[in-house]
């Protein structure tokens, strides 16, 4: 197999407004001792709306996303052409930290182009902000992105319990936050905004993305990017019995588990998405992207895939490939090509 690309333009659907429902007015009986008193007419009582699974994507739509505003915490040793900083914002009422990157030198008129850097799965009582990933944000950093590199609950000084990525939904409202705070930052550019993933990142790169319509472009490195039946059947190694009894087999209550994955929401994706894979991947294996591109052509979705014979998870073979098409990508996408 060879490295190779390929690419189809179509404008994503539209995402339709929710409807707005609105109570009756409570009728006010006369005050007059001479009139009778009227009868109040009875109200139609109203069924509520059940509220969807925490797991599923219409539940994240429902949330309402804020982040607060950036806080500096600590400034950090610079990189070549960019400050690097110790910060934090808000979500769910947790203080989530985060290693922000802002280049040097005025920037333009609108706000610096910004990523929001998602990194795969790391034991969080092993993770520190400041540590790995350090070459994958130092590129972006260099080529003129302000990056924010979220940690998520948990994870190092970030409050809150790390209940992992694929049973919860709370690290992607840790990264929805992320992206909100961002949008209010000075410094930034709110209409050029995207998204990296890696691993675990990817899976949270794609459901953030058919949720926030202001994410211009995403790119995912060996993401668990597979619908939730198809993880659940094939892929999880651990999980796979506890989401089985917790909603049954996906040939059983077929519609509850496509409510799960983004995959059954790409006609809404925010923007194109370039994915990378190596072949011999051991944690992710390379299918799951073979069939993300597929599922994006299918709704008319901007998409590339690039596949990279004998290569592992981290891409280590061929980084400096993959980052210079993440990077060309993002310039196309995001920067606008300025």
């Amino acid at each position: 197999m060879v490295a190779g690309c390929a690419l189809v333009q179509a404008a994503p659907a539209p995402v339709a407004a929710p409807e707005v429902r609105t109570e009756p007015a409570t009728p006010v009986p006369p005050t007059s001792t001479d009139s009778p008193t009227a009868t109040p007419t009875a109200l139609p009582s109203l069924t509520p709306t059940p509220t969807p699974d925490p797991l599923t994507i219409e539940y994240l739509r429902l949330q309402s996303y804020n982040g607060g505003e950036i806080q500096f915490i600590e400034t950090l040793e610079s990189g070549a052409n960019y400050s690097r900083h110790y910060v934090s914002y808000q979500s769910e009422g947790l203080t989530i930290y985060a290693l922000l990157t802002i280049p040097n030198g005025e920037p333009p008129e609108t706000g610096w182009p910004v990523i929001i850097f998602n990194h795969g799965y790391i034991p969080p009582d092993q993770y520190r902000t400041t540590e790995r990933y350090v070459a994958y944000v130092d590129a972006f950093a260099r080529s003129g992105y302000i990056v924010l590199r979220p940690d998520y609950r948990g994870h190092d000084r970030s409050e809150g319990e790390p209940r992992g990525a694929y049973r919860h939904p709370d690290y992607v409202i840790d990264v929805l936050n992320a992206t909100e705070a961002m949008k209010k930052f000075s410094q930034a550019d709110p209409q050029r905004i995207g998204m990296w993933g890696h691993s675990m990142g990817g899976y949270i790169t794609l459901r953030a993305m058919v949720v926030d319509p202001d994410i211009r472009a995403g790119v995912i490195w060996a993401g668990v990017v597979a619908a939730y039946d198809d993880l659940a059947l094939n892929w999880f190694r651990r999980g796979r019995d506890l989401l089985i009894a917790q909603y049954g087999l996906p040939d059983e209550n077929p519609e509850l588990w496509q409510s799960l994955s983004a995959n059954y929401y790409l006609e809404d994706l925010s923007g194109p998405i370039q994915l990378h894979h190596g072949t011999l991947d051991t944690s992710v294996p390379v299918a799951q992207s073979e069939r993300l591109y597929s599922q994006l052509l299918a709704a008319g979705q901007v998409a590339e895939l690039y596949i990279y014979p004998g290569d592992n998870h981290n891409l280590s073979v061929e980084f400096v490939a993959a980052m210079g098409r993440s990077l060309s990508f993002f310039y196309r996408h995001v920067k606008g090509g300025e």
